[in-house]
């Protein structure tokens, strides 16, 4: 009788390698957990995020609220509030991926970014990212004094944010949609638009109901034990929900009550603000489909993605900029 083979079959322990540690060298390319260079462009142009600086061109909801977004001027002022912007937000990029390192290799996508994936040290984007802040709010107060100290509340909002508030339930909302209206006042504080409290109210609970949908796709998606977001530990999926259903519908009346009062609703103008009222609202809708599905945990990529949302926007901007002009 033949012996008995017992030796265990072996598995190449190549393809199922740990992350790498967060000082450490990179798993070989190509692998599950390791980088992939040379498939989706250089570590330090992924890692400051291009793709979500299109988020900064909130910044020409002032302007165009206010009707002057074709002034010379005021358009001058918003594109150097985009630059700004998109320098301060990517060295808040790579502060976050440094400190949420051991998080992000535990996602099915952020595990790729180039701080999680070993590409990039931890130190080298701490530093970075310190850098970039630090030029942002130089170079925004050497434009106008109001544009920099609106980038210097942005910087120090998200210094608290990464200091611990990101793992406080409700807070870390409040901070993130922060986020999106200090880009929103900076179109004005750039230009020297006075902002009234319509504009102002419409941009925190329009950013309120995008950030809990963001959360809520989180949630849905991966679950509140994943480990990506401590956060997520204290939130429901129902308070979630609540939250970006709330913050729509608040969203919604209050431009309604400015449509209401906006240009050309006295002495028989054309109204074009109230007649925005119905592109506006099949944006909330369209977006809260996503939301719904869970799959809004990218905002960036629904707005540059879904060609319906885009041609809605537009013939909303193009109703508002109409009235803000001709009213």
């Amino acid at each position: 009788m033949p012996p008995l083979d017992v030796t265990p079959a072996v598995t190449p322990v190549e393809t199922v390698d740990p992350p790498p540690g967060p000082l450490g060298p990179p798993s070989p390319a190509g692998s599950p957990t390791g980088p992939r260079t040379g498939t989706r462009g250089p570590a330090w142009l992924r890692a400051v995020r291009p793709r979500q600086w299109p988020k900064n061109a909130l910044v020409l909801a002032a302007p165009l609220a206010g009707g002057r977004v074709l002034d010379p001027d005021v358009l001058l002022g918003a594109l150097v509030a985009f630059a700004v912007f998109c320098v301060a937000a990517s060295g808040c990029y790579l502060l976050n991926d440094a400190l949420d390192a051991p998080q992000d290799r535990l996602h099915p996508t952020k595990r790729l970014r180039p701080v999680a994936a070993g590409e990039i040290g931890v130190r080298r984007a701490v530093v970075a990212g310190t850098v970039l802040m630090l030029l942002a709010v130089v170079a925004a107060t050497v434009w106008a004094l109001p544009l920099g100290l609106t980038v210097l509340a942005y910087v120090a909002v998200q210094a608290a944010y990464l200091g611990g508030v990101k793992d406080e339930p409700a807070l870390d909302l409040a901070v993130v949609s922060s986020g999106f209206l200090l880009r929103a006042i900076a179109g004005g504080t750039a230009s020297g638009l006075a902002l009234s409290p319509w504009f102002l109210l419409v941009a925190t609970f329009g950013a309120l109901f995008v950030v809990s949908g963001k959360r809520y796709s989180e949630m849905v998606r991966m679950g509140a034990d994943a480990g990506t977001r401590p956060s997520l530990r204290k939130y429901s999926a129902s308070y979630l929900r609540f939250v970006w259903t709330m913050a729509a519908g608040v969203t919604v009346t209050v431009y309604l009550l400015w449509a209401l009062n906006g240009p050309g609703s006295a002495a028989g103008g054309t109204p074009w603000a109230a007649v925005s009222v119905a592109p506006f609202v099949l944006c909330l809708m369209r977006y809260a489909a996503v939301v719904d599905r869970g799959h809004a945990e990218r905002p960036e990529e629904i707005v540059l993605g879904d060609r319906h949302l885009q041609v809605i926007a537009l013939v909303w901007v193009g109703l508002v900029a109409t009235g803000a002009v001709l009213g």
